[in-house]
């Protein structure tokens, strides 16, 4: 009854489209959830993600959630997670999508999920990793572990969005580094991030995890953009 009563004042609003939301409906609007451009990526074996990183790293499985696409519903999606401090969204899309990775026998494998992870700096500007809460949704229904603080970044650089495509491809040498002991030998490490555009990032973080020896590596993004 409260909720009903909170929700007659102070309606909710849809993260997609910015409609009014309704009681049985949660964080995006019935129709921004049927319009979400979801990719597949996790029912095919040669998809789009496995191909982006072939011969670059090697990684066991590779999904994203969802396509990105410039002044559609994602994107109003993934600026509210990132610049509004929705967490919401990130829990929201990890809980649909691990319904469809634990469908997957490689999902019996992944040992961690590790975050990309932000500079100090970054962080303290933005409060939070954007990614943080996709994980951990991740973790809990997968019924694995959720670490943010193996993999680390050394420097602080521009954010992603602002840079043409051939910018998103330079990455300052060692931007990445890990912190592990022998525990974390011989394990699979579940990769994640909010958006994967040239791949550049997920490569730099995978090249840092492979430096813990027998690490095997897999990626998942919310969102694939091209």
């Amino acid at each position: 009854m409260f909720k009903s009563l909170f929700n007659l004042f102070f309606p909710q609003l849809c993260l997609g489209c910015g409609s009014f939301i309704q009681s049985n409906e949660n964080v995006i609007c019935t129709s921004c959830r049927h319009e979400l451009p979801l990719t597949n990526h996790h029912l095919e074996t040669e998809n789009e993600i496995i191909k982006k990183f072939y011969g670059r790293i090697p990684i066991e499985f590779g999904a994203a959630m969802i396509y990105f696409h410039k002044r559609g519903i994602v994107q109003e999606l993934i600026h509210n997670l990132k610049y509004r401090s929705h967490q919401e969204i990130g829990t929201m899309l990890g809980q649909w999508y691990a319904e469809d990775l634990k469908t997957l026998e490689i999902a019996k494998n992944f040992d961690v999920i590790i975050p990309v992870p932000l500079h100090k700096k970054r962080l303290k500007e933005r409060g939070y990793n954007q990614v943080e809460e996709f994980g951990r949704a991740l973790a809990s229904i997968l019924a694995i572990e959720y670490d943010g603080t193996i993999l680390h970044r050394n420097f602080h650089t521009k954010t992603q969005t602002k840079k043409s495509f051939f910018g998103r491809t330079e990455i300052k040498k060692d931007l990445f580094d890990v912190t592990f002991t022998e525990a974390h030998y011989n394990k699979h490490f579940l990769l994640i991030d909010d958006v994967i555009t040239s791949g550049t990032t997920i490569e730099a973080c995978a090249k840092a995890l492979l430096k813990i020896p027998g690490a095997k590596i897999s990626i998942v993004a919310m969102a694939y953009t091209y």
